[in-house]
């Protein structure tokens, strides 16, 4: 997948306030997965479209001096931020084959594949990037499972912001994105051969970082919302208004992680 495709580019300056307001919502949970898999010193990891510092520092920090990371994307923006001596940075996209330096003892992706046109080659490809025993877990968000953005319509204010969260919606389905990957998730590792396969959800509701997330996502697609007539200026402007002065209750879609095992050889 080129980087021009991404609708949400890692080169704009609100792409770090997204990725912070994403750490602050899903990190805990996606931490707690990583290490329920057994995460240890000496383990060699795949981070697929790191994107950010945050999960690639963890698993840094768990693996020790003897293990690596290797942490890829298609756009290397973030990349100096996650600079230690056991992680490896390396330009990749996912859908084109295997990177270098497995196979692994644990390959993670948030985010990454319900972006991904090619998401079958791409699930396929760090399926077989696992060692024999190796864990695969997978995070993807259901915005169909979920698509409201105000989960009560009270007044003007929320109704506008759901509006705004379909139409952004449908930018990213213009993309390619498939908005209800993330529940097919535990059937696709099941099919991809992996074994003990689980999966929860993470569903954020009215916290601070859901605004910050908010704002920094309708700033980032502004031009995309008034091109395609979703919504004109002054209507972004009144909800950008209301996010900042913490008047919405705002959510996001919820996060499903799906796990699983490949089989020992």
């Amino acid at each position: 997948m080129s980087a021009d495709h991404y609708l949400l580019t890692n080169d704009a300056p609100e792409a770090m306030d997204r990725f912070t307001a994403f750490a602050t919502l899903f990190d805990p949970s996606t931490f707690r997965h990583l290490d329920a898999l057994g995460l240890a010193p000496g383990w060699r990891c795949w981070e697929v479209g790191a994107g950010g510092t945050t999960v690639v520092s963890h698993l840094a920090a768990r693996v020790g001096p003897g293990g690596r990371v290797l942490a890829t994307d298609i756009n290397l923006s973030w990349a100096a931020g996650a600079a230690a001596p056991n992680v490896e940075i390396l330009e990749h996209d996912v859908a084109t084959g295997t990177p270098p330096g497995g196979p692994f003892d644990l390959v993670h992706a948030r985010l990454v594949l319900v972006h991904v046109p090619a998401r079958d080659a791409a699930l396929a490809t760090m399926v077989a990037a696992l060692r024999p025993g190796g864990v695969l877990l997978v995070e993807d968000a259901d915005p169909a499972l979920q698509p409201l953005s105000c989960l009560e319509e009270t007044g003007p204010e929320q109704a506008l912001a759901n509006r705004l969260r379909r139409g952004f919606r449908s930018l990213l389905a213009e993309r390619g994105v498939d908005l209800a990957y993330g529940r097919s998730l535990p059937r696709r590792l099941r099919a991809a051969g992996l074994v003990d396969v689980a999966a929860d959800a993470a569903f954020p509701v009215s916290d601070p970082a859901c605004n910050h997330l908010e704002a920094a996502t309708i700033t980032l697609v502004r031009d995309q919302l008034l091109d395609h007539g979703i919504a004109t200026e002054a209507e972004i402007e009144r909800h950008l208004a209301a996010v900042v002065a913490g008047r919405l209750d705002l959510a996001q879609p919820p996060m499903i992680s799906c796990w699983g095992r490949r089989p020992p050889a």
